[in-house]
């Protein structure tokens, strides 16, 4: 759209939590349009970490968001062409973006997991994310080395 930007669509909160991340991150996880499928899978991974973590004093959801923020990176680089030359600039990502590439990349590192359910692959890379560790997490962290390795070029920003 050259002229206006789309309307932002209003996103319900999800019916066990009643927040609207966790409906975020279940559009996000369904496939084919099945929702109660995603919903299910969701849950079904939130009860796995409980079980898995209950010396912890926070509740599965704290925990799903604590990874969620782990893994959620601050920078990142885009290509600019100045002059004959490409550049990966670093650039800082707005908060909208910020939660859609953390939520894609749990999900992404999740679906490439071994492991017999969904459910069971989301909770170890919720578990993983939450402990520092993991595909998502080594992303992130790939993510700003790379940053940190172009920041030279930090003046093409524009």
């Amino acid at each position: 759209m050259r002229k206006s930007k789309p309307k932002k669509r209003i996103i319900l909160p999800d019916p066990k939590f009643n927040d609207v991340l966790v409906t975020r991150f279940v559009n996000d996880l369904m496939r084919d349009g099945k929702k109660t499928v995603a919903f299910q899978i969701f849950y079904d991974a939130l009860e796995i970490v409980g079980n898995r973590m209950k010396n912890e004093e926070i509740s599965p959801l704290d925990i799903w968001k604590k990874s969620l923020e782990n893994i959620t990176p601050a920078v990142e680089v885009k290509s600019r062409r100045v002059g004959g030359a490409t550049f990966q600039v670093p650039m800082e990502i707005r908060a909208e973006r910020k939660t859609a590439i953390s939520i894609k990349n749990l999900i992404l590192f999740a679906r490439k997991r071994s492991g017999k359910s969904m459910a069971d692959k989301l909770a170890a890379e919720i578990q993983a994310a939450f402990n520092g560790e993991g595909g998502a997490f080594k992303k992130k962290e790939d993510t700003h080395r790379m940053a940190e390795a172009n920041r030279a070029f930090a003046h093409f920003r524009f």
